[in-house]
């Protein structure tokens, strides 16, 4: 037995040294806060940034505060339980809550999700949809307030938003510096269709939130 313990050691370190680092859409809700206001969110959209048998970061429109509990859904992963350990300036670092076989079968969809080929269908619809590099950014309400959201997707025509609140339909918003007006609701969020079709190129770029607002949200 003891000369099989350095073996288990072995295993159990390469085991926890598996990491995938990637953008991969999730959600999450922070279990342990109460919604009193019926227009408040309470799953949100997220994106993971990099995971491993042990913690995860994700960029969020909510920041987890440290010690909060987490539960979160990505698709190559399932289901995550964690406790937020740090803030971070577009979201959070979480430390995951498993049980040995729980880390083991992570680590397994881990080197999986590494050794996958990324290969998706051509997007076939006139604006096609994808994902910003930076994702946080301001969203600018009809009253002049500033909420922090996290954009899943956006096109040359529309963006889908994740924030705190639940504009109605209806409802001009500016995510970032793109006007436009809330069209729909989401699972996540709801979905905005500007005023106008801006160029692919200069979408990042007018993501960006107005320093104005910035200063103000501060």
């Amino acid at each position: 037995m003891e000369a099989y313990q350095p073996f288990l050691m072995s295993k159990l370190a390469r085991r926890q040294d598996v990491r995938f680092i990637g953008a991969v859409p999730g959600r999450y809700t922070l279990s342990d806060r109460k919604i009193s206001d019926p227009s408040d969110v309470e799953v949100y959209a997220c994106r993971l940034c990099s995971i491993s048998p042990q913690a995860a970061v994700v960029e969020a429109p909510v920041r987890a505060e440290p010690g909060e509990t987490v539960a979160a859904y990505f698709e190559d992963f399932g289901i995550i339980r964690a406790k937020a350990t740090r803030q971070l300036p577009t979201g959070f670092a979480m430390e995951l809550l498993l049980d040995d076989n729980e880390r083991a079968k992570l680590a397994a969809q881990i080197k999986w999700r590494k050794r996958q080929a990324v290969s998706r269908e051509p997007d076939k619809r006139e604006y096609p949809r994808i994902q910003p590099q930076e994702p946080c950014t301001l969203l600018t309400l009809p009253d002049g307030g500033h909420v922090p959201c996290f954009v899943i997707d956006i096109s040359q025509s529309g963006a889908a938003v994740s924030a705190a609140v639940l504009p109605a339909r209806g409802t001009p918003v500016a995510v970032g510096g793109l006007i436009g007006r809330v069209i729909r609701r989401l699972d996540v969020g709801f979905a905005v269709q500007f005023t106008e079709i801006h160029e692919l190129k200069h979408l990042e770029r007018s993501l960006a939130p107005p320093a104005k607002a910035l200063k103000e949200a501060v």
